[in-house]
């Protein structure tokens, strides 16, 4: 297994397990749209040792209160399902943040499970006066900040690019 940053071959590997990951092709439309519109920071994919892509996590930028500060969403994450619960999603992550980190990102953001995200060190961004006006929000959207000024004046709405708003 192989992880490292998607390269444009892997768009239809991408799509594939998106769209077998999720109940409906909205998260792999959405990668899509963010591909089209240059508006995906970061792809990481885990590709079998055929070349097949397994895993995959984006990273779009976000703004908060309409100014760009450097901060990424991360969304959608997806594991084939016959290696779900192996770590993959973990490794995923992980590379995702390293390399964020290694661009000069400022902070991570992600609407999810707490008890999942919080493995990683993300915490509730309520506790920074970050919030998001994205459906089911409320107790999910949590932060991860990459640079120990990140949350120098940074408060109020994060708001994700308008092709979230399909999902």
């Amino acid at each position: 297994m192989l992880i490292r940053t998607e390269i444009p071959v892997d768009a239809a590997g991408i799509d594939r397990l998106l769209r077998s990951a999720f109940p409906t092709g909205a998260e792999a439309d959405l990668v899509q749209e963010l591909r089209e519109d240059g508006l995906l920071t970061l792809g990481v994919v885990a590709t079998d040792d055929e070349g097949g892509v397994v895993g995959y996590v984006a990273f779009c930028p976000v703004d908060i209160q309409g100014e760009d500060r450097n901060w990424v969403g991360l969304a959608p994450l997806a594991v084939e399902e016959s290696l779900r619960r192996q770590g993959l999603g973990e490794k995923l992550i992980y590379e995702g943040l390293d390399s964020l980190n290694e661009f000069g990102y400022a902070a991570v953001v992600v609407l999810g499970d707490p008890a999942y995200y919080g493995r990683f060190g993300f915490k509730p961004a309520a506790a920074h006066d970050l919030h998001c006006r994205r459906s089911g929000a409320e107790g999910t959207f949590q932060l991860f900040t990459l640079t120990d000024d990140a949350l120098t004046n940074a408060s109020g709405e994060v708001v994700f690019p308008t092709a979230f708003n399909k999902l």
